[in-house]
């Protein structure tokens, strides 16, 4: 990556000022699964924040670090959580990907839609 882009682009890597806060008052407390790391001040630690691997993207971050950035619980998670049988693994949001989801009657999807069957009927004012 540029400089230029570094100083000025944010959605393609932490910026330049993100990068020297990191290395002279950042503290890696973790990493999650997706490789993000997490960073606390090193004097106090009131600010949290995360550095990501790969895209920017928000709902990269699994549930439970999500909660340590947004102060909901104190203790860093551990590096392998451990979950309940009936817990899904964390996905991030497709949408505005190829992945996201395009019911039959989008404009993005076939475009068509079935027809109605005749169990609408529709609100008329009195």
């Amino acid at each position: 990556m540029g400089i230029l882009s570094t100083i000025f682009t944010w959605w393609k890597g932490p910026t330049l000022g993100t990068r020297l806060m990191t290395r002279m008052r950042g503290q890696e407390v973790g990493t999650d699964e997706l490789g993000n790391r997490y960073f606390v001040e090193k004097n106090g630690g009131k600010r949290r924040w995360v550095i990501y691997h790969g895209d920017i993207e928000a709902s990269r971050v699994p549930p439970e670090w999500n909660a340590w950035l947004h102060r909901t619980i104190d203790a860093v998670p551990s590096s392998n959580p451990d979950r309940k049988n009936w817990e899904k693994d964390h996905q991030e949001n497709p949408t505005g990907s190829l992945a996201a989801y395009h019911p039959m009657g989008s404009l993005d999807g076939q475009g068509k839609r079935s027809a109605a069957t005749g169990d609408y009927e529709a609100w008329q004012p009195e």
